[in-house]
């Protein structure tokens, strides 16, 4: 089959679902995936065939069931690196590379300790990591799953990152795992979408990436920000810095759950889209 008939295929089956330019982007995503190939291809070579029309069509069977491009290819970009993303971790977003953008800017110290809680595919560690080489990070998650995708990115992206099966929320075991432990920066993504939101999230997400990582209930929306501070304000080094990505809706009630702690200096932040998403608090 020509890959232009299929380009055709693919635009005219996915509009009813996306709008056409993103159908377009997720042609020429798997194009690069499944053929090697991209968009210049097609136009100087216009003859162009698949060998792979099966794989195709059931690319765009997962599309119109809204299952995320990036979990039919395997793979996303995060800060300019390739990252290995499945079902067990959540699909990195720009509004964490504004996280991730933010550390590094106000990072002096090339030999620092750094931990990062939750990490999922580990996207922020590993980021962090290739940008402070010089850095002793360590990467901690409740699923072993998600820290087998994580081992595989960081071999993947050339950097060395102790990572650790362990859960935010038992704070015995986390203090006693970082007994003799002094760290620079903590930084964590927790799952901070609380369930009377879920009617915002959209199907690709709702139905696709773990909720494990995504929701909180709604009567303690601030569970993991509280585990979190409380590590962290005994765990960091004076000066040391905490950074966490947060519940758009809950900038205020976050600064002042890390007011009650103990931190002072706390500065909140918005991101790319105009909402309060990011939060640095120092020791």
């Amino acid at each position: 089959m020509q890959l232009r008939q299929l380009k055709s295929q693919f635009l005219a089956t996915l509009t009813p679902h996306y709008d056409a330019a993103e159908a377009a982007r997720f042609f020429d995503l798997l194009l690069d995936a499944f053929e090697s190939k991209k968009r210049i291809d097609l136009v100087l070579e216009p003859e162009l065939e698949t060998q792979q029309v099966d794989r195709w069509q059931l690319a765009l069977l997962a599309l119109q069931k809204f299952k995320p491009i990036q979990y039919i290819i395997g793979t996303t970009v995060f800060f300019d690196l390739l990252f290995e993303v499945t079902p067990a971790t959540l699909i990195p977003r720009p509004e964490t590379e504004e996280l991730v953008d933010w550390i590094l800017r106000e990072t002096t110290n090339p030999k620092l300790a750094l931990l990062d809680m939750g990490t999922g595919s580990g996207c922020i560690a590993i980021a962090l990591a290739k940008n402070l080489p010089n850095a002793q990070v360590m990467a901690l998650d409740i699923s072993s799953a998600a820290l087998e995708v994580a081992q595989r990115n960081a071999m993947q992206n050339g950097v060395s990152i102790q990572f650790i099966n362990q859960s935010i929320l038992d704070e015995a075991t986390l203090f006693n795992c970082f007994a003799h432990c002094k760290l620079d920066i903590i930084v964590s993504n927790p799952p901070y979408v609380r369930l009377l939101e879920k009617h915002e999230i959209q199907p690709n997400v709702l139905d696709y990436e773990p909720h494990l990582a995504l929701f909180v209930a709604d009567e303690d929306a601030l569970l993991f920000y509280r585990h979190i501070g409380n590590f962290a304000y005994e765990h960091l080094k004076k000066g040391g810095k905490l950074y966490v990505e947060i519940n758009q809706y809950l900038g205020n009630e976050t600064v002042n759950l890390m007011q009650q702690i103990g931190f002072e200096a706390i500065e909140l932040r918005k991101d790319c889209y105009g909402n309060d998403r990011m939060l640095r608090c120092i020791r």
